[in-house]
């Protein structure tokens, strides 16, 4: 966990970059907002915001941004995010990438430690970053602006599964800005912050919040819930653990596309809660596998209970069915798994329904093929959560390593 962000003095008139100079050049302009940021580094101050520091607050706690890895992933999943997909603009060539890149990364940087961005015309918001996380992730198109040699490290699209109904509104993109925090002002801001800086290169293809329980809801650790009531996510690797390195990170046997990076799969499952609403509750649970109370599987007692697919009822049926989620999630090869951080989504009801609601599906792993992809098709298959749930979107994004003071996330693609 980070530490406060220090406090800081009230600028004096006439000092720093003054707004007012901010708002007419800097990130407006994209290449002007690198000029702007050379200034800073050759010797002109920004201003200072004041940071509330109190003892136990959280919404003074910071996430470092350096680091050999991005934060975001193995990071304790925070109470909001939004994920962003931007498309790069036609005849983007690697310098205009590259400048891209050192500026979110440099606005990234302040706003997670509780500082406000270059140009940055409301920096009162920036002072609570409530483990802000920003993580960066390069779609197919980014890696073939690089270069042909470059393209062969980017991520493969996935195969087809018959369960899909994808919309392109909701699918795809060249770069991902994953931002999330314990505040939803926190998120909002920092969003803003990002989008103005990068609208010079790219132009948004699709934006996707979700929330998980509110901060200080339950202990910290606890699994989350989805809008079925589903404990989701129990069989993760505990981040830190030498499962959660191997599934997220790789291995000799099945290594990461790069040292310290990793992938990720966004799938958007619309879940539909106004058909969920007609199943009893022993329905349910025989859908899942799990007791909706606590999570135990239907063979155990408590959540992390390891399932017993051998045991059968009285007349000989299987206890936990073929059929339900929990079996056909679960790999039998102990090298597909998979790390999922999902968020839920609850969005305006359409035309004749109570609920427009589900789960975006974020699941990092080392290897899409192998790991995320069999564990798919057996979903894809039979799991009996297909007849409530639909995945309308799908990307997948290729995760770089973190960077050092005076990098930039991705810089080891252009040496």
């Amino acid at each position: 966990m980070g530490t406060p962000a220090p406090g800081g003095n009230t600028p004096t008139p006439g000092s720093g970059l003054r707004r007012r100079h901010l708002l007419f050049g800097g990130a407006a302009a994209g290449v002007g907002a690198l000029a702007a940021a050379g200034a800073q580094l050759a010797g002109t101050a920004a201003p200072r915001m004041q940071v509330a520091s109190e003892d136990g607050a959280n919404g003074a706690r910071t996430v470092p941004f350096y680091a050999d890895r991005q934060a975001g992933v193995g990071t304790a999943a925070q109470a909001h995010g939004v994920f962003i997909a931007l498309d790069l603009k036609t005849g983007t060539t690697p310098e205009r990438l590259k400048s891209l890149l050192k500026l979110l990364s440099d606005d990234a940087a302040n706003l997670t430690q509780g500082k406000p961005a270059l140009a940055d015309t409301e920096g009162e918001l920036a002072v609570r970053p409530a483990r802000l996380t920003v993580t960066f992730g390069f779609g197919p198109g980014l890696f073939r602006v690089l270069g042909p040699e470059r393209v062969q490290a980017g991520p493969l699209d996935l195969p087809a599964f018959s369960i899909d109904k994808l919309v392109p509104e909701l699918s795809g993109g060249d770069l991902l800005l994953q931002i999330c925090a314990d505040d939803p002002l926190t998120v909002a801001h920092a969003q803003r912050m990002l989008l103005k800086d990068s609208r010079s290169f790219t132009t948004v293809r699709w934006v996707q919040s979700g929330f998980r329980r509110a901060y200080g809801t339950e202990q910290s650790g606890t699994t989350m819930r989805n809008l079925f009531g589903q404990v989701d996510g129990t069989s993760n690797p505990a981040p830190g653990s030498a499962e959660f390195e191997r599934v997220v990170y790789g291995d000799d046997s099945m290594p990461a596309w790069t040292p310290n990076g990793t992938s990720l799969v966004i799938r958007r499952i619309s879940m539909n809660l106004d058909k969920w609403d007609e199943l009893d509750k022993s329905g349910r649970e025989e859908a899942v596998g799990r007791r909706l109370a606590n999570g135990a599987p239907l063979t155990g007692k408590s959540e992390l209970d390891e399932p017993d697919f051998a045991a059968v009822t009285p007349v000989g049926f299987p206890v936990i069915a073929d059929f339900s989620h929990l079996r056909r999630a679960r790999p039998e090869d102990s090298s597909q798994r998979i790390f999922r951080r999902a968020f839920n989504y609850d969005s305006v009801p359409g035309t004749g329904g109570v609920s427009d609601s589900g789960l975006i599906f974020a699941s990092y792993q080392a290897d899409v093929q192998r790991q995320f992809v069999p564990i798919q098709r057996r979903l894809d298959e039979l799991d009996l959560l297909n007849l409530w749930t639909t995945p309308v979107g799908s990307a997948v994004f290729a995760i770089p390593p973190g960077c050092a003071p005076g990098g930039f996330v991705g810089d080891g693609l252009f040496a």
